[in-house]
């Protein structure tokens, strides 16, 4: 049975709100960073070898400002958690090698990577939760019957 407070605590459309922005937070901290600073920006896609540096920042600050943005308004959630999703992916195959790495940047990398694996996973999760009626994500839906066994 879940607990009462637990369910008022979740209930509220702020909470959910609230989940969205710091699901989104490495995204669209990332986004403003590579904006603010440019040049930063494309002296870490140079890094990596991704050229020209300008057009790959450009195009990551969309994806991550833009998936963001669709997130957190709740609009269009699927293609914005896709374009997260599916450039998250990415930043594994090009930057967080760890297969490639020997010793601790192999290790570091291999977390990092492990962890971007479960992002993609919340990505997922966010554009199924969209599909749901506002009704079933109000707080009287947040019963023990309409969450199944996740409240067990």
């Amino acid at each position: 049975m879940t607990p009462a407070w637990v369910r008022t605590l979740l209930a509220p459309a702020a909470t959910e709100a609230l989940g969205r922005i710091l699901l989104t937070f490495p995204f669209w901290g990332s986004g403003l960073a590579k904006l603010l600073d440019f040049s930063g920006g494309m002296g870490e896609m140079r890094q990596f070898g991704l050229e020209p540096a300008w057009l790959f920042n450009v195009a990551t600050v969309i994806v991550q400002l833009g998936g963001s943005a669709l997130i957190i308004a709740r609009r269009g959630v699927w293609l914005g958690a896709g374009a997260l999703g599916i450039f998250t992916l990415l930043t594994i195959l090009i930057v967080h090698r760890f297969w490639a790495l020997e010793g601790i940047m192999g290790v570091v990398s291999f977390h990092t990577a492990t962890e971007h694996v479960g992002m993609i996973g919340a990505l997922i999760l966010v554009s199924i939760l969209a599909l749901r009626p506002a009704a079933s994500r109000s707080g009287d839906a947040l019963s023990d019957v309409s969450l199944g066994s996740a409240t067990r």
